[in-house]
């Protein structure tokens, strides 16, 4: 009798554990697709955002035209650059007049600004997407660098704003945002939030990393220009960096690593 209840008691376990293993595997199977279906929803829909309404006279998005006009002016200014960008052009490239440019923005100037905060944001949309399971700070910092050195992913859209173009302008045309003599007037319309918005994030992480240290948000606004100024030398004025025989994204993301682990980690 003892024989039999003990070879039911085993049994059963099998059975238990045949039955949780099954389970196992099934749940699996739907985290995995779960995550397969998020990535790929992530890489079909178009991302838009609310920003500030000083820097348009209507708003892009709240029409096709509105969205064309920001689409195909980065287009055009990465095309021919931002100086000799003009509405009169970008309107004979789109078949419409410089009328209907004029009324969502008052200058090509406010048109470049409008891209630098909707590029800031969907980077700051990317980096949160990307530390959602990332708990150590020192790979959070990671992400970021490996985000700044690295090309942006395309995503799908009849209106959606080719990411490489905009990479191009960011580094080559961005400080033309601020570097100007009017520059305490714009900023008191809190017009470059987005970007102020990262780099008090990214100084957060850094403190993360080093509470002791003394200068995140320095360190933070340094890394991005850093980022983009050695790009730019790497691909046009190669002396001036160490990028060697080195892919130039790479070599960034090395000296970046580099520069971090000198400032934050040894201070």
């Amino acid at each position: 009798m003892r024989k039999d209840t003990n070879t039911y008691l085993n049994n059963s376990k099998t059975i238990i554990y045949i039955n949780i293993l099954i389970i196992k595997i099934v749940l699996l199977s739907l985290l995995q697709y779960f995550f397969i279906f998020a990535k790929i929803s992530f890489m079909n829909f178009n991302v838009s955002f609310k920003l500030n309404q000083n820097i348009y006279l209507k708003d892009p998005e709240s029409t096709d035209l509105g969205k064309q006009i920001v689409k195909q002016g980065i287009d055009l200014i990465y095309s021919i650059g931002f100086e000799n960008f003009t509405f009169k052009k970008l309107a004979i490239e789109m078949q419409t007049t410089e009328a209907s440019i004029y009324r969502y923005f008052e200058n090509k100037h406010k048109l470049l600004l409008y891209i630098f905060n909707w590029y800031w944001n969907y980077v700051s949309f990317l980096l949160e997407y990307k530390l959602q399971n990332v708990e150590d700070a020192h790979k959070k910092l990671q992400v970021f660098i490996d985000l700044l050195s690295s090309e942006l992913p395309q995503l799908d859209g009849q209106f959606e704003y080719n990411k490489k173009f905009l990479n191009h302008i960011i580094i080559h045309e961005s400080s033309k945002v601020y570097l100007i003599k009017d520059i305490h007037e714009f900023n008191k319309d809190d017009v470059f939030r987005p970007y102020k918005e990262l780099c008090k994030c990214i100084s957060e992480i850094i403190l993360e990393c080093n509470p002791n240290y003394k200068f995140p948000h320095s360190l933070s606004s340094t890394l991005i220009e850093t980022a983009h100024h050695q790009q730019f030398f790497a691909s046009h004025l190669p002396s001036l960096t160490d990028v060697s025989n080195i892919a130039p994204d790479q070599y960034v993301k090395l000296f970046l690593n580099n520069l971090i682990e000198s400032v934050i980690y040894k201070n």
